[in-house]
């Protein structure tokens, strides 16, 4: 929250400048292996565990303007760092309490000779804090990097002060009738708002010493084990102005667009009711910024939602608003009735469409603008995709939309409900990132948050961070996939390497659980999800759903054959690093579990894959599995994976499995049929949507990310783009076009970009090139041909 608008474009162009840096200073090695000078400080008079935002401050007097000032700074929930009026900090990035991350940046640029004020907004949402928010108690920690920064540390010198204007809007679930887990919106009192605080002008004479806690550690210092420090390994984020783009629908009031786009202030006269129904015409992550003057006492409620709802609960097409109705998460602003006054949520929204609800008392208000600012990890599409189809290229425009706005300071499941990490969406997520983006760096700050979330019995959590546990075993199988991803597709061995324990955890607890009777992985603890098919349904009465049969039992043939593709991918690990004996001890458990599935599931007079050994259940899921595993013989996989994609007497694969059911189909030798099947993702633009949703209609999130294959699928699958050795050191390239005439694409690889244009000729004949970067070569496959590629260009005629 700004005093004036003009602030909001400092805090915009110090955020954006801080973006561009990743690691843009050097961390003085002490502050990795001593305790910090600094101490945490605390608010003074009020609980360290209920819900609560305090303000910070210390004026820092400079003989002259630094040419370098390095801060190290980090923050329990959350904290917004200010030099000199200005925004220049957010974090800290989410992690645990055991790997609690801080943020290192030099404010030289903001500070000037003279009296300084470094201040920051420390906020703790207790009781009503995201999911994903871990945390010990409200606190905040600055460090100087060396002696000429120390002036700056927190101590009793900083003072401190809770802020009244600030009450928690708790989510209401049961309005949404979902599961909702993002935190609180804000109630902001602007009467009670200490407008300009973070200036060095305001008088902080009322304000309280902040109360001294315990020095700063790293991780493994000292005997206090509160929050480990460790270096923020992801850049920070981009943020940068959405203006919104449409009037929708008035009441009682006429609204000018020019107002949308700072042109024509908006004026509520007083003892008004008005609502104002916004469209950002696609859905975003973003922070609004509303600037009012005037109308004290004012009150404007703002709701944010990814679509509209008819009187049944139906979305419908996500464009038509006509008798529909917004409900969603809720701000809520009060104005002072003075100039010029910002207000700014602590954390973004998700929305689409945003609501304005206005009441004034018995002065006017003027809404001098409103604008978004996107708020997103700094995901760059580095890769590109294009056809004949045109509506192929529309697929890859919205699906890298829905990966951008799954993706922030972790990976997310869904922006609007959960901001989860889980690792099932999370393995597509960062194939994505690595193919279309080349940034690896929130695919490894993942794979590490999974390997640090393990629990003792040697399974990851099923998403995390997140301070609600939750244990879903078959996502642990699939991060090992995912740590065989990256080692695929990046030379990192050492990195890969640190994963290996974990790895072995994972599969000997499953190992463990193998029922002697059958070969079969026998029942399970925890939670066996699978996918989400009509007929594997949500239980409220036993809160849990999308579980195949025999998932908790035992003798489901998806999950144990989902155990003995982790393990396939583990042998190849293990061999590659040595561990022979390893590598052979899980071959030949695999070989037993896909042995003992065939044997106890398949059924000869369907010739499909059962569930369960009773073979009364039949799904696509089984018979995918089995093609992945090479349970079944090759020369029948394209046969089965045929009659699998097109029996709807089989229980169907939602888009998350669908990821799997194209996998297996390409392993089949059908990559041709691939762009076939992409109905369900032109139904949902024909729909309306401008994000994939979690599954088809009717459909909770609008916005998920496992749906967001495509822009994977039509590089690996479509272009035939794929690491032909560990490490990405060689490429092969296996284009599919199915009925498609041209395509081309560009991948970031480590070494440079690869290029391929193909041109089909006829049925057996094509054209094109392949542009690889220097020091990659590879193999080029169509067909029953074989051709070397060299670095530079290569070019093709077959």
């Amino acid at each position: 929250m700004k005093k004036t608008i003009i602030l909001t474009g400092l805090i915009l162009f110090s955020f954006s400048a801080f973006a561009q840096q990743v690691n843009p200073v050097k961390i003085n090695p002490e502050l990795l292996s001593k305790h910090w000078k600094a101490k945490w400080i605390l608010p003074s008079g009020t609980s360290l565990y209920d819900y609560g935002v305090y303000h910070f401050r210390k004026i820092v007097d400079l003989a002259d303007k630094p040419a370098e000032f390095i801060v190290h700074v980090s923050g329990d929930n959350r904290y917004r760092l200010f030099v000199y009026g200005t925004a220049v900090c957010f974090g800290p990035a989410r992690g645990d309490l055991d790997h609690w991350r801080f943020e290192s940046i030099d404010i030289a640029p903001w500070l000037k000779k003279g009296k300084n004020v470094i201040a920051s907004t420390v906020w703790n949402f207790a009781q009503y804090k995201p999911a994903a928010q871990i945390s010990l108690q409200t606190a905040f920690i600055l460090q100087g990097n060396s002696s000429k920064e120390e002036i700056a540390n927190t101590d009793a010198t900083w003072k401190v002060i809770k802020d009244e204007a600030y009450s928690p809007i708790e989510i209401d679930g049961a309005k949404l009738q979902t599961f909702i887990v993002v935190g609180p919106g804000d109630a902001v009192d602007g009467i009670k708002y200490p407008w300009n605080w973070e200036s060095v002008g305001f008088d902080d004479s009322q304000w309280l010493k902040a109360m001294e806690y315990i020095n700063g550690a790293p991780i493994g210092v000292g005997t206090d084990l509160l929050w480990q420090l460790a270096p923020r390994s992801i850049p920070m984020m981009e943020e940068f102005s959405q203006p919104l783009l449409d009037v929708r629908r008035c009441e009682g009031i006429r609204v000018d667009k020019l107002f949308l786009t700072g042109g024509n202030p908006l004026t509520i006269p007083a003892n008004s009711k008005v609502t104002v129904l916004l469209d950002q015409t696609f859905l975003t992550n973003a922070y609004p910024e509303l600037t009012v003057s005037g109308g004290k006492y004012s009150k404007v409620v703002l709701t944010y939602a990814e679509a509209l709802f008819d009187k049944e609960r139906i979305k419908g097409n996500r464009n038509d608003i006509t008798n529909k109705g917004i409900i969603g998460n809720t701000d809520v602003f009060i104005s002072d009735g003075l100039e010029n006054r910002t207000f700014r949520t602590l954390w973004f929204r998700t929305f689409r469409y945003l609501q304005l609800d206005i009441e004034t008392k018995d002065d006017a208000l003027t809404l001098n603008s409103l604008i978004g600012k996107f708020n997103g990890y700094p995901l760059k599409e580095n890769a590109s995709f294009s056809s004949n189809d045109s509506s192929l290229n529309q697929i890859w425009k919205v699906g890298w939309r829905t990966a951008r706005l799954c993706a922030g300071e972790t990976y997310y499941d869904c922006p609007y409900y959960e901001q989860l990490q889980y690792i099932g969406d999370t393995r597509i997520q960062s194939l994505i990132s690595l193919y279309v983006s080349g940034d690896d760096r929130l695919v490894r700050n993942a794979l590490t948050l999974f390997d640090n979330s393990r629990i003792p019995e040697g399974l990851t959590r099923s998403r995390y961070p997140s301070s609600i546990g939750q244990v879903i075993s078959t996502f642990s199988l699939f991060w090992i996939r995912m740590v065989h991803d990256y080692w695929m597709l990046r030379d990192d061995p050492e990195f890969v390497k640190e994963f290996l324990p974990g790895v072995k955890n994972v599969l000997n607890w499953f190992e463990n659980r193998i029922d002697k009777k059958t070969g079969m992985i026998g029942s399970l603890p925890y939670w066996s999800f699978v996918d989400w098919p009509d007929e594997w349904p949500w239980n409220d009465k036993d809160r849990i759903g999308g579980v195949p049969p025999g998932g908790q039992s035992g003798n489901s043939s998806i999950v144990t054959l989902q155990a003995a593709y982790a393990m396939q991918a583990a042998v190849e690990l293990f061999r590659y690093y040595g561990d022979i004996n390893t590598a052979d001890h899980y071959q030949k458990i695999l070989d037993g579990l896909i042995e003992a599935t065939m044997k106890e599931c398949w059924d000869n007079t369907n010739n499909y894959l059962a569930d369960t050994p009773q073979k009364k259940y039949f799904s696509q899921h089984a018979n995918t599995m089995a093609v992945l595993t090479g349970a079944v013989p090759a020369d029948l996989t394209a046969g089965l994976i045929t009659r699998t994609i097109n029996d709807k007497n089989l229980t169907q694969c939602t888009f998350y499995f669908r990821f799997y059911l194209y996998r297996a189909m390409k392993k089949a030798g059908l990559g041709n049929q691939y762009t076939q099947f992409l109905t369900p993702w032109k139904d949902m633009l024909s729909m309306g949507l401008t994000t994939f949703a979690e599954r088809q209609e009717p459909t909770r999130s609008d916005c998920h990310a496992w749906s967001s294959s495509p822009n994977y699928e039509f590089l690996s699958t479509v272009c035939g783009i794929e690491p032909a050795e560990p490490g990405f050191k060689s490429v092969r390239v296996e284009p599919n076009f199915g009925n498609l005439e041209w395509i081309e694409g560009r991948m970031p690889h480590p070494a440079g970009d690869i290029l391929v244009s193909f041109r089909k000729q006829s049925a057996n004949k094509i054209s094109g090139k392949v542009l690889l970067p220097k020091g990659l070569s590879g193999i080029f496959y169509y067909n029953k041909a074989k051709i070397a590629l060299n670095p530079g260009e290569n070019i093709i005629n077959l």
